[in-house]
């Protein structure tokens, strides 16, 4: 980590996003966590397939669970590998969400995924940036690493998600 750069907890406080406002709004309440879930489902119609359940969103940091269903099923019935990518990636664009200004805009570049385990259970993904960059005029690749772990805790997938972020045009 560079000395430049602030960890999570030195970032100064900037207005929250939208979405983060939102997360803000509902997760407090009786069964805001699932209606605000919910909308990330209805808004990017490919995560449904793993069911995710958002548990914590702030800028940096974004836990997200997902039941192991026969919809997430492979083959051998754990939970399918790219099923995990899904739920990487729902973990992914919410700390995207809750951290890039609304000033800028991001967008999925590659990822790189490692399949340490066989996973047979349950999903939970943590995706947690070591530290916020700063977002300036310049367009900077970021990455996000989310790691895959079954309901014992064991990581069973390890990713690493590089997200392009621009200022938006005016």
């Amino acid at each position: 980590m560079s000395s430049q750069t602030p960890t999570r907890a030195q970032t100064p406080t900037r207005a929250q996003t939208p979405t983060h406002a939102l997360w803000t709004k509902l997760s407090g309440v009786p069964g805001g966590r699932a209606l605000f879930s919910l909308s990330v489902s209805l808004k990017a119609p490919y995560f449904r397939t793993v069911l995710p359940s958002i548990q914590e969103m702030e800028p940096g940091r974004c836990v997200v669970t997902s039941p192991k269903w026969w919809g997430v099923h492979n083959h051998i019935g754990t939970y399918h590998a790219i099923a995990a990518c899904n739920l990487a990636e729902v973990a992914m664009g919410m700390v995207a969400e809750a951290t890039v200004p609304t000033s800028h805009r991001w967008l999925p570049k590659k990822m790189q995924v490692d399949y340490v385990a066989k996973a047979e259970t349950s999903m939970r993904a943590v995706a947690e940036l070591e530290s916020i960059p700063e977002f300036g005029d310049e367009g900077q690749e970021v990455d996000v690493p989310v790691n895959v772990h079954d309901k014992h805790g064991k990581v069973v997938v390890r990713a690493v998600i590089t997200i392009w972020v621009t200022r938006k045009k005016r």
